[in-house]
């Protein structure tokens, strides 16, 4: 009897693992080093902004204020964690995952545009948020060191130079997504009329509609964790230099 070839195990973050499941798809391991990669998503003009960020000293660096007060450690912790658990409890209490919110078409039938659009407000709120939280954390950095200075002026760099870049990327994700939704549908559908008396019309469970509904934010909370591993590193960063 021959076995179903199993798909390789996915390395990576959870929230490349959990789109690689929902969505059936490989995702081949990368054959370039990541140097390589990046030299293909920055451009000329981005490259040599990059380059003056790591090449800049303190007393030429304009994010080094001398006169500035930093946030103190506390703060900038209590922010990142504010930030973190707003995003959060937005998914979690979106009306995409309230089963009485009106989804857009009958109600025995729901439309994936409605979860689409859904999916998409959230993206933004998440962009938005972390944006400013990162130049939050590159302003609370800047005026503690030359060194944390020239990181804040490299992540500045990275931040305007791959925007644009993971912008769409992860805007495929609710694109992606919807071949997930009609699939489980389309199941639930083949199953459903077995269970019908004669005569009925055939009525369909909405537990489909409930497990793509725990996918969905469960994609999104992975994404949030994606999102926010710059603004992590910067924190990280912070927490080394302080003394002792």
């Amino acid at each position: 009897m021959l076995e179903a070839p199993q798909r390789a195990a996915i390395r990576g973050p959870t929230f490349i693992r959990l789109l690689a499941r929902l969505t059936a798809t490989d995702v081949p391991s990368p054959t370039q080093p990541l140097s390589d990669r990046l030299s293909h998503w920055i451009d000329w003009t981005h490259a040599v902004a990059l380059s003056t960020a790591l090449d800049s000293r303190s007393e030429s660096d304009p994010l080094a204020d001398p006169f500035a007060e930093p946030a103190s450690a506390e703060a900038v912790e209590a922010d990142c964690a504010r930030v973190r658990a707003a995003l959060t409890r937005a998914i979690h209490e979106d009306s995409a995952f309230d089963p009485a919110a009106r989804r857009g078409g009958a109600e025995d039938s729901p439309d994936y545009l409605f979860f689409r659009q859904r999916y998409l407000f959230l993206q933004q709120s998440m962009d938005t948020a972390i944006g400013l939280l990162r130049s939050r954390l590159r302003d609370a950095l800047a005026p503690r060191s030359a060194e944390l200075a020239r990181l804040a002026a490299v992540d500045a760099s990275m931040e305007r130079a791959l925007a644009r870049r993971e912008r769409r990327l992860l805007a495929a994700a609710p694109t992606l997504l919807g071949p997930h939704f009609e699939r489980l549908r389309a199941n639930a559908s083949a199953i459903s009329p077995s269970s019908n008396e004669p005569g009925e019309p055939a009525t369909v469970s909405d537990a489909w509609l409930d497990s793509f509904r725990r996918d969905m934010r469960n994609l999104l909370l992975a994404e949030l964790d994606v999102r926010l591993q710059p603004a992590e590193g910067l924190l990280s960063a912070l927490r080394t230099h302080l003394p002792g």
